[in-house]
This record gives C-alpha cells, sequence and structure tokens, in this order.
C-alpha cells in the first residue's frame, strides 16, 4: 500500500505487490481456506486476505482479471464462510478485521457484493466490532493483542493520535512486530523507524516477496520447524546430513549466544523457537540447560502475560509439556516449568476455554493427546501416523489473525512423502509378520496349548517401535526373541514341573538339548534356531563371534525363572533387593536389546555389553522395565501365588497399605527413567548413539504394554493400533500427487489393498487422486510379488 516517494504512481515494495500477483489461489483467493474445515476460522479469514490484496492491485491499477476472479470467489463462497458459525458469533480478530477490509475495499471502489443470505452475518460482524471499539482501550493490557495492533484495520471514525502510535513503537520501529500495522503506522505518521522496520522486513523477505503476518526476527526458526516436522513425520533417514549439519550450527550458536531481553511481543515465537531447540538437541545428544525454556517463569510480566491469555499460548504451552519429557535428574526448573504448562493445558483440554475460536478442534486433539499418553508410552511409527493424520500438529499463533492455520513447515511436498513412506512400512511390516508368523509355527512355539500366543504383539511392539533405517535383521530378530521370551516364561510359570523345569535349565546352560522332550525340546531347539541365526548375522556385520555371549545370556535368563519358580513353589519371600536382582533378569529386555546392538552398530561387541556388571543403561533398562510389568500385574500374580516387587513391599512394610507400595514403585520408576534418559541423551557415552536409542525403543515397548493396565497378557488391547501401524493407512485429506516420483518396476507400496472393518479388502480410505491402485480380492498376492522383486535391505532404494 506504500506509495514510492519519488514515483507516487509505483509501489515502494514492488516484490510484495509481485508476490500478489502472483499467488492467487485457482479459485480465486489469497491465504489459507479449507472448504473442508469444521472450524468456523477455517475459512472466514481468506476473505480478509482476499479483500485486501485486491484492494492492493486496484491501488496500483493492476490484475484487473484477478480482481475480477476474487470478487467471484467472495460471492460464490461468503455464505458457506460466514454462516458456518451456528451462534453467530465471531472471533474478537475477525470482528476487527474482515469490516475494516470490508471498508477498505469499498473505499477503493471495490463492488462487494455479498449474497443475501450473508446480510445478517455481516451486520453482526459490524455490530461486533463496534461492541470491540465501545468497550477497549486503544492499548488495552488485558487483550492480547490490543487494538493499536491492529491500526491499518481500524475505522477512519476512529481517530488514533500520532503521539499514541509513536508511543508504542517497538525498539526496532514495529508496532507490535506487525508489518501490516507499521505499514499503516508509517502511513500515518511518516515515521522513519517504521520505515526502516518495514525496508529490513522487505529484504529478509526478498527472495519471494511474501511477507509473513509477524516477522520472525531469528532465522534459526524455520529451519529448526523443518528438522521438527521431519522428525516428527519419520523422515529422518533420508535428510541426515540436512538435519545434522543446522543442529550442529543451531549448538554453536547456542554455546555463544548472549542473554538477550525477550521482547513481550514475541514472547509465542521466542519461546516456541526455545522449546524446540531444547527437545531438538537434546534429543540428539547435545548438551542443553532447562534454564533456555524456563526463562519465562522468572520473568513476571511474561508469566502473567501467559496466564492472563493462555488459549492464546496454547500452542506454545504445548512445546513446554513436550519438552519437558526430557527431563534428567535434578532439574527443577523443568519440572516446574511441566507443572505450570499441564495445568493450563488441562483447563483447554478438559475444562474448555473462554474463547472457543482461538483453539482448533484438532489442537484440542493433540493437547488431549499429550497429555492422555506419555511420551515414554508412545511408539516412533504411530506417532509419525498421528502427527501425519493432524493438520494442526505443527501449529504455532503467529499473529494476531491467524490462529492455528499459521503452520511453519508443512509443505506438502514433504507431506506426501511421509504419507507414501508410511504404507511404504507398512508393506514392509506385513510382510516380515509373515516371515516371523511361518517361523513361530515352523518352530511350534505357536501351537504349544498354554499361556499366551503373543507372534503378532511381538513382532507389532518392535516394528512400530524400532525406528532405524530400514533393518529387516533386527525388527525379525528381537521379534522371535520376545515370542521365546513370552513362550518360555509361561513354561515356568504355568506348565512345566519343577523337574521339567530344571531340566531345561540345565540344557540351556550346557547349550545341549540331548534328553529334552515335549515343549522343553521345542523351545530349546527354537532358541538353538534363534542365536545360530543371530551368530551368523553378527559374524557378518562385524567379524566377531558371540557365540558364547549369547548362550550365557540366555542361560542366565533361564536360571532366573527357575528361580523365581522355586520361590513361588516354596512360598517364599525373598527381600526386595534380591528378588530385583533376579527379576531385572528374568524380565528378559536385555536377551532382545544386547544381540541387536551388534547389528544396528557392528563396532560394538557383545562382550563389551554383557560383562558383570552391565553397562548402567542396559541395568537402567532391565530394572525399569521389570518395575512396570509388577505395577500393573500385582493383583492376577497375588492371586496365582507368584513374587511382585508390589506385594514384597507390602511385607518388609506393614504400615503401608496398597496405595503406598504404588505410590513407592511409581516415584522409583520416574527416578530411574531420569537416569535412564541421561544415559541415552549422553553425546560422551561410550555406546553408539543407535545402540542408546534401541535402549530407548524398548523401554517405550514395556510403557506402552504396561501403561494403564497389562495390555500385553490382553488378547484385544492393542488390536485397533496393530491394525493402524499395519493395515490401515493415514487419512491425510486433499494432498496432491508427489512430484517427480521415481519409477519402480512392480507393484507401488501403496498398490496394497487394505482390509477393513467389516473383512472387505478396497482402498476406499486412500485419496483418489493420490493413488494408483486398483480393488483386488487379497492383499497376499500382491505382497507376494513384491516380496519377490525385493528383498527387505533394498528398500531404500525406492526414496533414493
Amino acid at each position: 500500500m506504500i506509495p514510492d516517494p519519488r514515483r507516487h504512481d509505483d509501489p515502494m515494495f514492488e516484490g510484495c505487490l509481485n508476490w500478489v500477483l502472483h499467488d492467487q489461489n485457482e479459485e480465486g483467493f489469497w491465504g489459507d481456506y479449507d472448504n473442508n474445515g469444521h472450524e468456523m476460522s477455517d475459512g472466514v479469514e481468506c476473505l480478509a486476505s482476499t479483500l485486501v490484496c485486491m484492494v492492493a492491485l486496484k491501488k496500483w491499477h493492476v490484475g484487473s482479471a484477478l480482481i475480477e476472479k476474487g470478487l467471484n470467489f467472495i460471492h460464490e463462497n461468503a455464505e458457506l464462510l460466514l454462516t458456518r458459525n451456528k451462534d453467530g458469533k465471531f472471533p474478537r480478530r475477525v470482528a476487527i478485521v474482515l469490516p475494516g477490509m470490508v471498508d477498505l475495499a469499498r473505499a477503493a471502489g471495490l463492488e462487494i457484493v455479498f449474497p443475501k443470505s450473508t446480510e445478517r452475518a455481516i451486520a453482526d460482524l459490524f455490530s461486533d466490532r463496534q461492541r470491540v471499539l465501545d468497550r477497549e482501550e486503544l492499548a488495552d493490557q488485558n487483550q492480547y493483542y490490543p487494538l493499536l495492533s491492529y491500526l491499518e484495520a481500524l475505522p477512519p471514525t476512529y481517530k488514533v493520535g500520532h503521539e499514541s502510535i509513536l508511543k508504542h513503537l517497538d525498539g526496532d520501529g514495529s508496532l507490535f512486530q506487525s508489518p501490516s500495522a507499521t505499514s499503516g503506522a508509517y502511513l500515518a505518521t511518516g515515521n522513519e523507524e517504521c520505515l526502516a522496520y518495514l525496508q529490513s522486513l522487505a529484504s529478509n523477505c526478498a527472495s519471494n516477496g511474501a511477507v509473513p503476518s509477524l516477522y520472525l526476527v531469528d532465522e534459526e526458526l524455520p529451519k529448526l520447524s523443518m528438522v521438527h516436522q521431519l522428525v516428527r513425520l519419520g523422515l529422518t533417514e533420508y535428510f541426515d546430513r540436512e538435519k545434522d549439519e543446522i543442529l550442529a550450527q543451531i549448538y554453536r550458536n547456542y554455546k555463544h549466544e548472549k542473554p538477550i531481553a525477550k521482547s513481550i511481543h514475541l514472547i509465542a515465537a521466542e519461546l516456541y523457537k526455545d522449546c524446540l531447540e531444547f527437545w531438538l538437541l537434546r534429543m540428539h545428544g547435545y548438551s542443553v540447560s532447562p534454564s533456555s525454556i524456563c526463562w519465562f517463569l522468572d520473568r513476571e510480566e511474561v508469566r502473567d502475560r501467559v496466564e492472563k491469555h493462555y488459549e492464546h499460548f496454547s500452542s506454545v504451552l504445548l512445546y513446554v509439556y513436550r519438552a519437558s519429557n526430557l527431563m534428567l535428574p535434578g532439574e527443577r526448573q523443568l519440572e516446574e516449568a511441566r507443572a505450570f504448562s499441564k495445568k493450563f493445558l488441562e483447563k483447554i483440554a478438559f475444562g474448555g476455554t473462554r474463547d472457543e475460536s482461538i483453539v482448533s478442534s484438532s489442537h484440542r486433539r493433540m493437547i488431549e493427546h499429550e497429555l492422555g499418553l506419555p511420551w515414554m508410552a508412545r511408539l516412533d511409527h504411530l506417532e509419525h501416523r498421528t502427527w501425519l493424520e493432524e493438520r494442526d500438529a505443527c501449529v504455532l499463533w503467529m499473529g494476531k489473525f491467524s490462529c492455528h492455520r499459521s503452520s511453519l513447515i508443512h509443505n506438502q511436498d514433504i507431506v506426501q512423502l511421509a504419507l507414501q513412506n508410511f504404507v511404504l512400512r507398512q508393506s514392509v511390516y506385513r510382510m516380515e509378520l509373515d516371515v516371523v508368523k511361518r517361523w513361530s509355527g515352523a518352530t511350534g512355539l505357536s501351537k504349544m496349548g498354554f499361556g499366551r500366543e503373543k507372534t503378532t504383539y511381538a513382532y507389532f511392539a518392535v516394528a512400530a517401535s524400532v525406528y532405524l533405517p530400514c533393518n529387516s535383521d533386527v525388527r525379525v530378530l528381537v521379534a522371535k526373541s520376545a515370542i521365546i521370551l513370552t513362550v518360555a516364561d509361561d513354561f515356568f510359570d504355568m506348565e512345566g514341573s519343577l523337574e521339567d523345569l530344571e531340566k531345561l535349565t540345565d540344557a540351556v546352560q550346557r547349550w545341549d538339548g540331548e534328553g529334552l522332550s515335549g515343549h522343553a525340546k521345542t523351545i530349546f531347539e527354537a532358541l538353538d534356531d534363534l542365536v545360530t541365526n543371530f551368530r551368523a548375522k553378527c559374524f557378518q556385520q562385524s567379524g566377531k563371534d558371540v557365540k558364547e555371549n549369547l548362550r550365557r545370556m540366555w542361560g542366565e535368563t533361564f536360571q532366573s525363572w527357575l528361580t523365581e519358580a522355586k520361590w513361588s513353589r516354596s512360598g517364599g519371600a525373598p527381600p526386595t533387593y534380591e528378588y530385583l536382582d533376579v527379576g531385572m533378569v528374568s524380565v528378559g529386555a536385555h536377551t532382545t536389546v544386547l544381540p541387536s546392538l551388534c547389528l544396528t552398530s557392528p563396532a560394538t561387541a557383545l562382550h563389551q555389553l554383557w560383562p558383570d556388571p552391565c553397562h548402567p543403561i542396559t541395568r537402567l533398562l532391565m530394572v525399569i522395565t521389570r518395575l512396570l510389568n509388577d505395577i500393573q500385574s500385582y493383583r492376577k500374580e497375588e492371586k496365582e501365588g507368584k513374587l511382585n516387587f508390589v506385594l514384597l513391599y507390602l511385607k518388609e512394610n506393614p504400615k503401608a497399605n496398597i496405595e503406598d507400595s504404588i505410590k513407592f514403585v511409581q516415584l522409583l520408576i520416574n527416578q530411574k527413567k531420569k537416569e535412564f534418559l541421561q544415559h541415552v541423551l549422553d553425546e560422551h557415552s561410550d555406546l553408539p548413539g543407535p545402540s542408546r536409542m534401541l535402549h530407548l525403543s524398548c523401554l517405550k515397548v514395556f510403557y506402552m504394554f504396561f501403561n494403564s493396565s497389562n495390555h500385553y497378557d490382553s488378547d484385544t488391547d492393542m488390536l485397533h493400533d496393530i491394525h493402524k501401524a499395519l493395515v490401515i493407512p493415514p487419512l491425510v485429506p486433499k494432498l496432491k500427487p508427489l512430484r517427480h516420483l521415481p519409477e519402480t518396476p512392480g507393484p507401488k507400496p501403496w498398490e496394497f489393498a487394505t482390509k477393513n472393518w467389516s473383512g472387505q479388502f478396497s482402498l476406499d480410505c486412500f485419496p483418489r487422486k493420490s493413488f494408483i491402485g486398483h480393488r483386488t480380492s487379497s492383499y497376499s498376492s500382491p505382497a507376494k510379488r513384491w516380496e519377490k522383486m525385493y528383498k527387505p535391505s533394498s528398500f531404500r532404494l525406492c526414496f533414493a
């Protein structure tokens, strides 16, 4: 809108005008508009954007065809957009801005024609604006984004003195960090500081001419947001080098950054950036201090503003809460930040908000998801799905007008790649599950006739949690280990006589199955097959023979089961410390993690990981998993006469009740979990990063199975998640096909049909224009064709 001072008939910021000329959507609007959205504000805000863009074109006598197209869009869609809210109430920001843009358009000579059906809504809008103008002061401290920040949208009758404008300019010359309000301030006052701010902004955005509604002074924020998006979508394996370079540079800046006073008007952006930086750097092994995100707790005016306007800060509070998931021992500041954010997130999720237009239903679901399911109990593969399906998953209130529609990084090509990557993984996982099922059947483990048949559960847990580059060997071998653990544990608990158990344990100690029969023979032969395969794979990877290490590790596990069986049958009650020494081995977490480390980190030999005592990170994993199991299984084990840490604590503390015992164990788990994370996130650890992440994945599996109950023992609890992980493709609406998709022979991974709940096979849940697949009677046939054409190790070539 600002003319060139030397040529008044030309715009000063020609690049911005060019953006308007070239970025009208095909339908005729500018901005964001989702006509399938369920939020009233999903589309109504694009009316204001469209109006002001047409005014700019009209002012400079260009783009008449675009103006005509915009007018048609408004006429055809205004009824839908303006009458979507049934109660007739508009958000404050809409009530201020949209009438202001209507006034501006009509003053510019544009013939804005709204359908008669919208007359009532338009009248309500103007009435709402008048009520806002009557009741609020120009710079009301009780309003987040006061009236003065909407200077460019205030009606001409609302007189604003130059002194009021200049009084509220920030040090950088902006008016509330808003480019549009600052433009209004410059047009009103001619202030040179305002002009310098706008020129700096236009210069920094010169590459495409598009200026954000709130100027991001921190250039690291978009980079962090992109890395965060890639991590949450499960795409980092394709962008490892770029991700590592960005994080390394950000950490260098972090270490040399001097503390600066953060602007009160940029709280959301600053805190959002600090939380992303903290979470990404700490998750990737960098040493960062909680003070980098907890600074707001020490600034009374910031804390007060967040408390008063917590709905506007819901996105930021969510990221504070997420960052606190990575809490280490002694970080009390982070505990306070977690409690602070949780209090207001619970208000939003469960108590409602004072202004429903601020928090979208999608964003509310993300808050409920975060509060309802602990981070440690979430499996990566399913989290990637959640991130794909929730369109407002990566959002931030970044301006005075647009609410949660301002996704910093939500590139459609990236989302499309993530969708196809997810579906590809599902097809790989289904094939691997078939391999595991055939092995389980061939060895006889799935036909024992007693205990738990958990072949699918075991593979699902491994596949959905171990998000490493497509390593089929790790997933299959770990799933087989989990199956043997389950069957053998049940044999010791409920089926074998003491004599059978002693014979089997002795056979495993000697690694000689001669003389075994029945179930004991089946278990030993399956174990021998597993160890032989592990041994061969490890030798192929590292050139080292880990036979003795594997046999000793499994021998100690079987010995722990025998010890527990003797305790249970004799009615003995060992001290808790003695029980935990045995129980941390019998839970079997180490038998799944340690051998697979030799496959994920070939330079890591098993004898380095299973000496006596074992590595602290492994020992903590074993202790925590045993306690997680016991806290959810004590009722069942009490009935069966088995030992359990919760029950043993009660015996040692006669004055305590069951609630006291559970609380003690939960506190112990939380303490150990922080110590465990300290090892996992330690960049100076003697264990490679993939090895530490594998430990974390294993612990998350146990948290998932024993989060609120013993899901592992249930035959139905996990079925929905299993279908979402392995069968049902994500529901991502309105995606365009990925450009330059490389062609590969044979069936595409997204052509696999999926089984719906009625038992039929179809591709109905795929966007029709995004996928090529056809209906088929079974997915087993194309899966077999795919399996013949590609080995699991070569799947990465699909995205080379």
